[in-house]
């Protein structure tokens, strides 16, 4: 059984932080944007995950880090956690070449986040707007909106409002809302 925190509402973890955990807390904060959180052991699996978002009252959404077959294009992809995924169809609608989960090493200089943490609140790291963000539609659509604060560690429900209207104009990052 997976042990997991009761819920603090906009209180970071106490302690010594990751550089990029540290870089997502504080940017909320600067942004007035409310959190719920809770921590547990990494959740860095749709399974764990799933456990943690009983304790949120939500699923925490999938998001995959893919390129293109050349790794010139990079996406990250926000999609409920129940929702199968087909390369095929995402790469039609985004008018991309096939696409492929892309390296870690791109994961980490791009949003410096690791394998089973990729998250929108790595995307201030993305000076250069190299990754496009992209949602399923009824991620998108949803009130709140479940993500790692870069780390998995903690996972977050934030209002979807504030990742549209607060967070996503600070990053410069436009979202490019797909049917899957």
């Amino acid at each position: 059984m997976m042990e997991i925190s009761p819920l603090f509402h906009s209180t970071r973890p106490e302690g010594t932080l990751l550089p990029q955990e540290e870089a997502a807390f504080s940017l909320l904060e600067e942004l007035g944007i409310g959190y719920d959180r809770v921590s547990s052991e990494p959740a860095d699996t749709m399974e764990k995950c799933a456990a943690v978002g009983e304790a949120l009252g939500m699923s925490v959404c999938k998001n995959l880090f893919l390129c293109n077959r050349q790794k010139t294009q990079f996406y990250l992809l926000c999609m409920r956690p129940d929702k199968p995924f087909h390369t095929k169809d995402l790469s039609r609608q985004i008018g991309s070449a096939r696409l492929s989960f892309a390296p870690e090493e791109s994961l980490w200089e791009l949003l410096r986040c690791t394998p089973g943490s990729a998250t929108i609140l790595g995307l201030p790291n993305d000076k250069e707007r190299l990754v496009q963000l992209l949602m399923e539609r009824e991620v998108y659509q949803a009130e709140y909106f479940s993500c790692h604060p870069c780390v998995c560690t903690s996972t977050l429900k934030l209002k979807m409002a504030d990742v549209l209207e607060k967070f996503l104009p600070r990053t410069g990052h436009q979202v490019t809302v797909v049917d899957l």
